[in-house]
């Protein structure tokens, strides 16, 4: 049975990613029609649509009373980010420049993002008025980014969300089915991420394994995939500013958007599977460190580096699953 659940939770993780796809593309053909500017593309939009699998299956899980699996899976993608997919890009590209502002400033902002909500989980819950804490640092993120970079835009700021109301001056047919597939998209996502939770609870039951390490490991690691498509590309197209910074947006989408509305959804209280997630914050604080150490000395990210990030993942997942 357990081989089944298995094969079920790959196949809709699959599907997932295939309707993230189409979700990610039919926003960004839409941006383009709408004339977002580039910045607002690829930073703000780009970060946001590669962290929907998250979204989708913690929402979907608070919903169903699952709030220890929206923690794991956005636990897990944060350690995956960090290690998998940024060292995945390391050995593929060779290596990854990091521009020296981005150390002083940005990789601060998403290290506080990142551990706000293990910092508010230290009473063991993390409640609406928390996830009212990090909806705020969220909007805050995002508009010190806008702040920053406002050259970077082709329109202000302030006339995104006009921009976006005011569509009627596009042809019809092409807004029309761009938003055909992107509910279909989403409605492609609601289901496969329904499927996911209800695999996953029953595997959990089957292995008499916390559901905390079930969306940790198997259903985080499919969740990454996006970010780490969308990174193999961008070293294809020697872009080292696209992969950190999708790196960097989605661990602040994850930490701060998604628990923010899974909280105020439902609280997510640490149950049984506590040690499991002390591992694990502690093990997402190495990560971090072990990162910064690297790109700190030189500003740039090597091939044995990103090996060694890895590897660490892959020793954090020994010790989880020894002990159950």
């Amino acid at each position: 049975m357990t081989v089944f659940y298995l094969i079920g939770l790959v196949f809709f993780c699959w599907l997932l990613i295939k309707a993230t796809s189409i979700v990610t593309g039919s926003l960004e053909r839409l941006s383009k029609l709408l004339h977002l500017g580039q910045f607002a593309i690829t930073s703000l939009l780009l970060a946001f649509a590669t962290s929907i699998p998250e979204l989708v299956v913690g929402v979907t899980a608070a919903l169903e009373g699952r709030q220890s699996l929206s923690l794991g899976v956005i636990l897990g993608s944060n350690i995956a980010n960090l290690s998998l997919v940024v060292g995945a890009a390391a050995i593929l590209g060779g290596t990854l420049s990091v521009a020296g502002q981005w150390v002083k400033m940005d990789i601060f902002s998403v290290f506080l993002s990142g551990v706000l909500p293990l910092i508010l989980l230290m009473d063991g819950v993390l409640g609406r008025s928390d996830g009212l804490i990090l909806l705020l640092v969220y909007v805050m993120y995002n508009y010190g980014v806008l702040k920053q970079k406002p050259a970077d835009l082709s329109r202000p700021a302030g006339r995104f969300k006009l921009t976006i109301l005011d569509h009627s001056g596009l042809p019809t047919t092409k807004t029309d089915k761009l938003f055909a597939w992107l509910f279909f998209g989403l409605a492609l996502l609601i289901f496969s991420a329904d499927m996911i939770v209800k695999i996953a609870v029953s595997l959990a039951q089957n292995l008499n394994a916390p559901i905390l390490l079930i969306g940790m490991f198997l259903i985080a690691v499919g969740a990454t995939l996006p970010e780490l498509s969308i990174e193999a590309r961008a070293i294809r197209q020697h872009k080292a500013g696209m992969v950190l910074g999708n790196l960097t947006g989605s661990i602040v989408v994850n930490s701060t958007l998604i628990l923010g509305i899974v909280s105020l959804i439902a609280p997510i209280r640490l149950g049984a599977g506590k040690e499991s997630y002390l591992l694990a914050a502690a093990v997402f604080g190495l990560m971090f460190l072990l990162f910064w150490g690297f790109i700190r000395s030189k500003k740039k990210l090597e091939r044995w580096e990103g090996l060694a990030l890895i590897l660490v993942y892959f020793a954090f997942v020994l010790l989880e699953w020894g002990k159950t």
